[in-house]
């Protein structure tokens, strides 16, 4: 590959420099060739084709995908913002913070700890002083409860069917009847 690379590089690195138009761009595509050259030298049929030329078009190849990855978008293609997808965005803040306000504030700071700040079930005890069994079960109380007051204001996904309510709070209201 080092005999390949000093025979070749400059050539290489004249054609890139010719299409992309700038010196270090050239370099770093020249660089790039020579790395895709690992992977595709078994390609190469020698009764096709010279090998430079092979290799220039390779590099010609790779000079022009350069040139398409960074091209620059016209403002005229740049898409304004939506009102709507404002007023959405905003709408669902609104809801998210309504449905964290109306958690008791074990659950609210078990979410808040999980989601926001990224803590473990184990940080979060540490923390707030208590288990991590009991960690988890804010969290899953405080998720639940919020999917419910998320599907009350109508901002629930639209991925997630509504939590049905459990069986057992009608079942100990028989029992204790």
């Amino acid at each position: 590959m080092r005999e390949l690379y000093v025979s070749h590089a400059v050539g290489v690195q004249a054609c890139v420099l010719r299409i992309v138009g700038d010196r270090h761009d050239a370099e770093d595509v020249t660089q790039q060739v020579f790395a895709k050259l690992l992977t595709e030298l078994p390609r190469y049929r020698p009764g096709e084709a010279p090998f430079r030329a092979w290799l220039l078009r390779m590099a010609h190849n790779v000079a022009i995908d350069h040139l398409r990855r960074r091209r620059a978008v016209p403002c005229e293609a740049v898409r304004e913002r939506d009102a709507r997808e404002d007023e959405a965005a905003e709408q669902a803040r609104t809801s998210l913070r309504a449905a964290l306000a109306s958690l008791p504030p074990a659950q609210r700071d078990v979410l808040l700890l999980t989601h926001l700040v990224g803590l473990s079930p184990t940080e979060i005890a540490t923390r707030l002083g208590c288990s991590v069994r009991s960690v988890h079960g804010l969290h899953y109380r405080g998720r639940a409860a919020a999917c419910v007051a998320l599907d009350n204001l109508g901002c629930a996904p639209a991925t997630v069917p509504p939590l049905a309510p459990r069986q057992w709070p009608r079942r100990l209201e028989a029992l204790s009847a």
